[in-house]
């Protein structure tokens, strides 16, 4: 029997449901919150960003209580509809990638290739050992700098499969992209889709306080960094220890039945061809700002041209694209009822509420707990909503006013809200976060409770950060 799989000896133990089931009670709950929290909203105004882009803000002090809006039961079953048509970019995003590398994968280029660098990298055991710590600053940068993290949903399969022949799991090969470019995008220091559109919103100059966010990016990467090896070397010594061992013996199991080739050439050609999607892909997201739709594109390209390569007849190519993109479908369900918290929340028009008392309580707390319980009003709303421009667009207008009546800058109210991204990878709305779990095939319930820990840590981290800025009037230029 395989150990994974035999039964505790002191009985059956509790077994989390199903992630899907987790999402659908978050939606009763929130439809049971909308009966309970009155309506109301702000009014808004347009206003233009430093990059040009316009987006409709709340105006502080505006509020107004609306007859109450009560949505039936109808609308547990409609919310999901209206979360798929909602997610319709991001739903398509997932399927054209599991599609694409299903292909990618049937052609035995990863594996070969994953062989052959391990190999490489045994070989120097400094190379081995700077294996963690390189890469995830690779991606805390890149999720730092341009706010990398739609983008990695593509890449957890490859480093899933590296870190395995390594020694380790499947959560060390999903942490070292998604926590490092976590990591990097909560405590970024030019990331414009967070620090630059919420600066821009509070009236503070674009990427001032420059200093003081990359001293904290560094202490906050090297955190999430110390945390994954101290876990990595843990499952090397021991892999029975690993909370997804018997999804990676299934995983093993099923590469070690379809890999019986030698590398020749098609390895090659599939290879180079994923990489220079990987540059392309760079390249489009810094110079043209590429989203869903031009990357969804770049990647489906990708998995044709590889079965064309691979000399895989049309046929074969849609067979393995409809294989991969089935893979994904359980993501997709999960990710339209997610979404559907949101359109809840704003239907039944209890987000502003919501906001307003967040803003409410912190107006009456001390000066020094100001910072801390900003950044958890950001925690709650981030649950809703994890675009980090639309919460900045939601919460600054409000919560800058707000920091110049009890007596911390604006520059801390915008930092409060970027560290807020820290909990993101545990989070079930998320749609990264879910997307990301469902490419490297890992139930949410197991992940989250690796991460837990670690979460906690990031919280109490978040909370000795914010004092500084508090006790020394942080405002920048640099």
């Amino acid at each position: 029997m395989n150990p994974a799989s035999a039964p505790a000896p002191n009985g059956p133990r509790f077994r989390m449901p199903h992630t899907l089931v987790i999402v659908g009670a978050l939606i009763v709950l929130v439809l049971v919150l909308s009966w309970l929290v009155p309506s109301g909203e702000f009014q808004r105004i347009e206003k233009v960003l430093p990059d040009g882009s316009r987006l409709k803000v709340p105006v502080d002090g505006t509020f107004q209580q609306l007859p109450k809006t009560y949505l039936g039961l109808q609308t547990l079953f409609l919310a999901p509809i209206k979360g798929f048509l909602d997610g319709a970019g991001l739903i398509s995003f997932l399927l054209i990638i599991g599609g694409s590398f299903g292909i990618f994968q049937e052609t035995g280029a990863v594996e070969q290739g994953i062989k052959r660098l391990t190999v490489h990298v045994r070989r120097y055991p400094l190379l081995e050992m700077l294996f963690i710590p390189v890469l995830m600053t690779v991606f805390s940068l890149a999720g730092a700098v341009f706010g990398m993290a739609e983008e990695l949903i593509p890449l957890v399969m490859i480093f899933i499969a590296l870190s395995r022949s390594l020694g380790y799991d499947s959560i060390v090969g999903t942490a070292i992209p998604f926590l490092g470019a976590a990591a990097g995008f909560a405590c970024a220091f030019f990331n414009p889709f967070t620090v630059g559109v919420a600066q821009g919103i509070a009236g503070v100059p674009i990427y001032s306080g420059l200093a003081y966010r990359v001293v904290a990016w560094v202490v906050a990467t090297s955190v999430v960094i110390a945390y994954v090896m101290v876990y990595a070397a843990k499952i090397k010594k021991n892999p029975e220890l690993s909370p997804v061992r018997d999804l990676d013996l299934a995983r093993e199991s099923h590469a070690t039945a379809g890999t019986d080739e030698t590398w020749n050439a098609s390895h090659i050609l599939a290879l180079l061809t994923f990489l220079a999607a990987l540059l392309l892909l760079v390249y489009g997201v810094l110079k043209f700002h590429w989203y869903l739709e031009p990357i969804a594109a770049l990647f489906l390209g990708m998995g044709i041209l590889i079965g064309l390569l691979s000399r895989m007849d049309p046929s074969t190519i849609a067979k393995h694209f409809v294989a991969g993109a089935k893979d994904m479908v359980g993501v997709v369900f999960i990710v339209a009822c997610a979404r559907a918290l949101l359109v809840i929340a704003n239907d039944a028009k209890i987000m502003d509420t919501l906001l307003l008392y967040g803003s409410n309580a912190i107006r009456v707390l001390p000066h020094a707990m100001t910072a801390q319980v900003m950044f958890l009003v950001q925690c709650v709303i981030n649950f809703f909503i994890h675009s980090g421009t639309s919460q900045a667009a939601l919460t600054m207008p409000v919560m800058a006013p707000l920091s110049d009546l009890v007596g911390i800058t604006r520059q801390t109210c915008v930092y409060s809200f970027a560290l807020s991204e820290l909990i993101n990878p545990i989070l079930p709305t998320s749609a990264v976060t879910m997307g990301i779990l469902g490419a490297a095939k890992i139930p949410w319930e197991r992940w989250a409770r690796w991460f837990l820990p670690l979460m906690l840590i990031l919280v109490v981290l978040a909370f000795l950060l914010l004092i500084p800025p508090t006790l020394f009037f942080y405002w920048g230029p640099v």
